[in-house]
């Protein structure tokens, strides 16, 4: 079993910051991309950032400049280090890892999500 535990949502002034953690647990061989994804009510899952595991980065236009993803390998963790929050930044924000199971194929696994709501 290979469980995605999302934590450091929650809600947020215009302008503030948070950091996200996504830590990976269970049975699995390694950890290959990670990334992160948001979606906002009555909207598609968007990718926010992504990292491979040698630390090559990539994110989506309207995110960069203001957020940073990273990554733990030893702790088997992503973050992503959100500034200058706005409020369209609204959403559940759900952590994705490609993960080789022991005996598996590597395949794709999703966390539970994490709300970030930026209002005044």
């Amino acid at each position: 079993q290979v469980q995605l535990v999302e934590s450091g949502g929650g809600l947020v002034q215009p302008g503030g910051s948070l950091r996200l953690s996504c830590a990976a647990s269970g049975n699995f061989f390694s950890i290959y991309d990670m990334a992160w994804y948001r979606q906002a009510p009555g909207k598609q899952r968007d990718l926010v950032a992504a990292i491979t595991r040698d630390g090559s980065t990539s994110y989506s236009d309207s995110m960069k400049g203001r957020f940073t993803i990273s990554r733990d390998n030893a702790k088997n963790t992503v973050y992503l280090q959100m500034n200058s929050l706005k409020p369209e930044d609204t959403a559940v924000y759900y952590c994705n890892a490609e993960i080789k199971r022991l005996g598996g194929p590597r395949a794709p696994y999703w966390g539970q999500g994490t709300q970030v709501t930026v209002s005044s």
